[in-house]
């Protein structure tokens, strides 16, 4: 699962060209990209080996697996006010830097509470990334946007699909679980040194900055909208099944008897079958004049995955992989949708703030309740039942947004 359009902050006045350093930028973002995820998937490979070494409850464990979504909705909605007061790229380096030191806290810990919070501060540092990369975008370069949007997910897809399919044996190569999840903190320090230079010129450039770029636009208000809901609570829906899915998908076939290694294979298909999707789903959204097929459509994927999860999780555990992977869908769905829904850039701005940050305090509900129903019922039923509950809500809200119209009619 990978971030949205977010916030604008202060632009430049001109792009960035590769001689003014646009190469630097580039690939500066494509390393950030590779870490957004990597720290959240290689934790759901080794679940099972954490709980056991540093006695983790399965409610403690659903809280772990839950630290994802607040920290989006909660750091990710700071991040605006951040740049306004330091250049993104200074910004972007604190990030990277959290990121590595909470990775490394973490693996050396024997303290579940000390986990719990190391994690958390790699998790912040993720949650200014999330929010900057597509601002970053934006600002540098504004006549590529697709390509390097599409480049950076990728590589973000890339990165998630790898740490859920290594972790477990990078764990056993070197007999812990600290090494499965603390290998990737020497990626995301790799990731700090492109920023240090541009954050070096950043103080220059950002004295040119027009002073009323620096805010989101008051005139435009999706939380008093019928659209603004619907959108927050269909990215939030989406959300919520996407981290429970990349926090418990590779415990739930562990369950089912597959051994440790081919369930997160199982886990990283997910992420690895849905590229293609991602690169489709835009096109296809563009194109339509309404979206209820897709929604429709997507719905469908994830219910057949959700009914043979639960039904029969051994056997044909690659077809309902692929199934949730297209149902997964609904991800680059509503981010293409954030655009289509407003007319102008302050619209698709606030729009974007407030579904990602609405959405992830609904989102942030679903590792916690899967884990606090596993432990409840000692099996997948009840929590294969809520997430099909949740995809009801999210069809619901898809059928809303469907509709052609624009946040700034709905004022």
């Amino acid at each position: 699962m990978t971030p949205g359009p977010a916030p604008e902050a202060v632009a430049p006045p001109h792009p960035v060209t590769p001689a003014r350093g646009g190469l630097l930028v580039l690939v500066g973002m494509l390393l950030v990209a590779l870490n957004l995820r990597a720290a959240v998937t290689s934790l759901g490979a080794l679940l099972d080996e954490v709980r056991g070494g540093l006695g983790l409850s399965g409610t403690m464990a659903g809280l772990v697996t839950t630290l994802p979504t607040i920290a989006f909705a909660g750091l990710g909605a700071l991040t605006p006010w951040l740049v306004r007061r330091w250049p993104a790229a200074r910004v972007l380096v604190l990030a990277m830097l959290a990121l590595t030191v909470g990775q490394v806290l973490r693996v050396v810990t024997d303290s579940a509470a000390v986990f719990v919070l190391t994690s958390a501060l790699a998790l912040a540092g993720i949650a200014v990334a999330n929010i900057l990369l597509p601002m970053l975008v934006k600002q540098h370069f504004p006549h590529r946007t697709g390509l390097v949007t599409g480049a950076y997910t990728m590589v973000l897809t890339t990165g998630t699909t790898v740490a859920a399919a290594s972790a477990v044996p990078v764990a056993h190569a070197f007999g812990s679980w600290r090494a499965g999840l603390g290998v990737w903190a020497g990626m995301a320090a790799l990731a700090v040194l492109p920023w240090v230079p541009l954050a070096l010129r950043a103080r220059a450039a950002r004295r040119t900055a027009t002073p009323t770029a620096a805010g989101i636009p008051a005139r435009v208000r999706p939380g008093r909208t019928r659209l603004g809901w619907a959108m927050a609570v269909y990215f939030g829906a989406q959300s919520l099944s996407g981290y429970a899915i990349m926090g418990w998908l590779a415990q739930l076939f562990r369950d089912a008897g597959y051994a440790p290694e081919t369930a997160g294979l199982l886990l990283a298909g997910v992420t690895a079958l849905g590229v293609p999707v991602a690169l489709i789903m835009p096109t296809l959204a563009g194109r339509l004049r309404t979206l209820r097929p897709l929604v429709l459509a997507l719905t469908a994927f994830s219910a057949a995955s959700y009914v043979g999860l639960a039904l029969a999780p051994h056997g044909p555990a690659p077809l309902w992989v692929l199934l949730l992977a297209v149902g997964q869908g609904a991800f680059p769905l509503i981010l293409t949708t954030i655009g289509l829904r407003a007319r102008t850039a302050e619209g698709t701005v606030a729009l974007s703030a407030f579904a990602q940050s609405t959405g992830y305090v609904i989102a942030a509900l679903g590792p916690l309740l899967v884990g606090i129903l596993y432990e409840a019922t000692g099996g997948w039923t009840a929590p294969i039942g809520f997430l099909l509950a949740a995809l009801a809500m999210q069809t619901m809200a898809g059928m809303v947004i469907a509709r052609p119209r624009y946040i700034e009619d709905e004022r």
